[in-house]
């Protein structure tokens, strides 16, 4: 790659190089992960994101650096929960597609929170549904019904996390399982969360990593939105032969 055409897709920082190009290639920007990085780095990161006029999402910002973002940023949105920071593109259209989520329980929100605002950085519509572990199962099956039309589910689950199979017997769409870290000692960690979501028998479940909400939305979000629009370029195409 000559040395233009490398200026034109990345963006030099000074502790930062920025890929301008990403969103082209990969139908997403690049996602800024924001802990351990300064705010003078993540404010520098999203300005040359704003200057590309691509839109911003930064993770793992803690309250500190999220109010600091929101000061220099006033259009930008910070969720303390979740620990994310975004700001829409004005190119960006409505939402399309739709994810759902799924909480074992409400220790969960934190990851589930990180889920949906992923998802909807990059175009998804979404649906929390908190609280519906197996210990009491019928709080699932009143839900089913938000559930069942849904084009990716992301279940998000500590304990023994034996929820993402039981949604995964019930749905005809990828189940992205998100292990936590939540429970006591033998849980170590998200560890007994995960191997038991590896070691699921429904078939259509995926795995991420423990605690990892980004992955999970962010994969569930390609789904749904790649979903309708191939949708909706199938149905133009289909217009076109019509005429």
């Amino acid at each position: 790659m000559d040395r233009e055409k490398r200026e034109e897709t990345t963006a030099d920082l000074g502790d930062v190089t920025l890929d301008l190009d990403r969103q082209r290639r990969c139908g997403f920007p690049e996602v800024i992960f924001g802990e351990h990085k300064s705010v003078e780095t993540l404010s520098a990161t999203v300005r040359g994101l704003l200057a590309a006029e691509q839109p911003v999402l930064a993770t793992r910002v803690d309250a500190t650096k999220g109010a600091a973002l929101s000061r220099e940023f006033p259009a930008g949105r910070y969720n303390g929960v979740a620990r994310t920071f975004r700001i829409a593109s004005d190119q960006q259209a409505g939402r399309i597609g739709l994810v759902a989520i799924v909480t074992a329980g409400t220790s969960d929100i934190a990851v589930a929170e990180e889920v949906r605002e992923t998802a909807e950085w990059m175009g998804a519509k979404t649906d929390l549904i908190v609280d519906v572990g197996v210990a009491g199962p019928q709080r699932l099956l009143a839900q089913l019904h938000r559930i069942t039309i849904a084009d990716a589910v992301v279940v998000v689950a500590g304990m023994e996390a034996a929820l993402a199979s039981v949604v995964g017997g019930h749905v005809s769409c990828p189940v992205i399982a998100v292990p936590t870290s939540v429970g006591y000692g033998a849980s170590f960690g998200g560890i007994a969360a995960l191997l038991g979501m590896l070691n699921s028998c429904a078939a259509n479940v995926s795995v991420v990593n423990i605690d990892a909400g980004f992955k999970a939305g962010y994969i569930a979000g390609m789904i749904a939105v790649q979903k309708h629009r191939v949708g909706e370029s199938g149905r133009e195409g289909e217009g076109e032969r019509r005429r």
